[in-house]
């Protein structure tokens, strides 16, 4: 599951109208107002898109590309050893009965493009994970039967199903599917050739990110499980998009360069799964290839070396950005997939860990973790899987996570969307009732909080982390935000500054669900672990208060949960967790 709502290029035509509706009723004044709001956030989102992107969408949008439905090429054998993929949850409960995003779906009364289901549900109807999930080998006649019946219910190049994502997806799990010991049913075999064909007509260039790579893969898996001058064409052309893709992807410190935990799970998972596919049919690689593929080697050590930074003690992501659990393999699986394919476990023992390029840090003692953010919105010209979340913290104490950012639960355009985007909804600090960076829509990004200066340090025993960034330097007085964090043996203090404080501003700090929090007076409480140990807490240069929130681990669940708010008065405050 990725972005399923791209940067459309209608936004472009939005300027002419500049959302009159919104306009209507209001006195000329202020519907000239809104007029300049509404362009100059469409200004800010599109001025950082590449040429391509909008080009590409024109044209994307106007190709009728016409199915080639002729013979499928022969099947290439295979020469070299498959490894087992990594497994996701099962998704099939029945023969007919689908869930995905915690949300169950019948079969039979929806079929497979209803048009009353959330399209991202659908698109995971399409995916065809199940195929490669934990106990698979036990639903085989299932899944020979949903094959055809996908096959029979989808024509070539229409609705949900064909679209480039969910296609790119398909192919990859029919594949590897069949390389794990499985036969594809003749009809089947014959559609994954046309999936190919009309892939390479559909490619997501107007995107790139994770959808052109997703392409990319695809048409690799297709070129090398079929043979032929046709299949080597599509080999050619996965492997001269990832040339490009991959170094710029896959940044020098190991992180996936949309700066979400989730999404570089799926990066990794994404390599591996390459290095796999292409170590199974040596002999159909050139010198070339072969040289990318060793490079893509060489990545996987920083790329789960990253990962595992950004793991809580609990062995799970941090939520920083779209990020939720269950999408991706696990952190548990994608290292055992790697070490099939012989890549070591990473370590992560030191208690300062930068990774510089993405901007992230990790402060850890034995008893206590901290993850800070202190990275940019993302990609200039890719920001849909961004939060407003600059300088935002996840703790855990005693192997149990304390502070939490909001996580995500569903994709789309509803207000609870963007509210999950916010900086409300992250451990940070919220100025003014704006957000750090502009959020809107689904997935855009207008004005964006830029870092100012980051650093990690140690003095003796205490381990240090400064940021500061511009994010609020729109509001009058043009604010900076700055933020120190002290993790000591035994305590944690998270100091707040702005260099101008006229506007009001608060501190959140979202506690973990199983986190029982009282308050005992104005600037001081107590926490509780779900194992009975307490910490602590004091504020000072402000109020606090406790107040209902929610946490949301996967899509389609949301947990309540409590938020510690500092209501800050002056430029500078802090929250103070003592621990034994």
């Amino acid at each position: 599951m990725q972005q399923i709502c791209s940067l459309d290029f209608e936004c472009y035509l939005l300027l002419n109208c500049a959302n009159q509706s919104d306009c209507r009723g209001q006195e000329p004044g202020k519907a000239l107002m809104s007029l300049v709001t509404t362009a100059d956030r469409y200004w800010q989102t599109l001025r950082h898109l590449r040429p391509g992107q909008i080009w590409g969408r024109v044209l994307f949008r106007l190709a009728r590309p016409t199915p080639d439905i002729s013979s499928a090429p022969p099947r290439r054998a295979l020469r070299g050893h498959w490894q087992p993929p990594a497994h996701r949850p099962t998704s099939l409960p029945s023969p007919r009965q689908f869930r995905f995003l915690n949300q169950d779906g019948d079969l039979d009364k929806l079929g497979w493009d209803d048009p009353g289901t959330d399209k991202l549900w659908r698109y995971n109807q399409h995916y065809f994970d199940d195929l490669n999930a934990h106990g698979a080998a036990a639903r085989h006649g299932w899944h020979l039967s949903l094959l055809e019946d996908w096959v029979d219910q989808n024509p070539p190049g229409k609705r949900t199903g064909w679209e480039p994502y969910p296609t790119s997806l398909r192919i990859a799990n029919w594949v590897k599917w069949s390389l794990s010991g499985n036969d594809l049913p003749g009809g089947c075999r014959q559609c994954l050739a046309v999936q190919a064909r009309w892939l390479t007509r559909r490619l997501e260039r107007h995107l790139l990110g994770n959808h052109l790579f997703a392409n990319a893969k695809a048409l690799i898996y297709a070129g090398l499980w079929f043979e032929g001058d046709e299949a080597r064409k599509w080999l050619e052309t996965g492997f001269g998009i990832l040339a490009w893709e991959v170094p710029e992807q896959i940044l020098p410190d190991g992180g996936q360069f949309e700066l979400s935990t989730m999404y570089h799970s799926l990066a990794v998972e994404d390599m591996l799964d390459l290095i796999n596919v292409a170590r199974s049919f040596p002999e159909a690689l050139t010198a070339d290839q072969k040289k990318q593929v060793v490079d893509w080697e060489a990545r996987i050590p920083t790329m789960l070396h990253w990962l595992h930074t950004l793991c809580h003690p609990d062995g799970r992501i941090a939520f920083f950005n779209d990020a939720a659990f269950g999408i991706a393999p696990s952190v548990e699986e994608l290292g055992a997939y790697a070490g099939r394919l012989g890549f070591p476990a990473p370590k992560v023992d030191a208690p300062l860990v930068w990774l510089a390029d993405s901007g992230y840090g990790r402060l850890s003692l034995p008893e206590a973790t901290l993850l800070i953010d202190m990275a940019r919105v993302g990609p200039d010209y890719l920001p849909g899987h961004a939060h407003a979340d600059t300088l935002s913290c996840e703790f855990s104490l005693h192997g149990q996570r304390v502070i939490v950012n909001s996580g995500t639960s569903l994709y789309g355009t509803s207000p609870e969307r963007l509210r999950q985007r916010g900086t409300a909804a992250h451990s940070t600090v919220f100025v003014a009732g704006r957000n750090s960076s502009e959020v809107w829509g689904g997935f855009r990004v207008a004005r964006r909080a830029k870092i100012l200066s980051a650093r990690v340090h140690q003095e003796g025993d205490t381990l240090i982390a400064e940021g500061t960034h511009d994010g609020y330097r729109r509001l009058s007085g043009r604010p900076v935000h700055r933020r120190r964090w002290q993790l000591s043996p035994g305590s944690l203090m998270i100091e707040d500054m702005l260099s101008d404080d006229r506007h009001p501003a608060e501190a959140r700090f979202h506690l973990h669900p199983d986190i029982t929090a009282t308050q005992i007076a104005s600037d001081r409480g107590a926490c509780r672990l779900p194992s009975g140990q307490q910490l602590s807490w004091r504020v000072r240069g402000g109020e606090a208060r406790l107040e209902p929130s929610s946490w949301h681990p996967e899509f389609g669940l949301s947990l309540p949960s409590t938020c510690l708010v500092l209501d800050l008065r002056g430029p500078a405050s802090a929250l103070s967790l003592s621990w034994n």
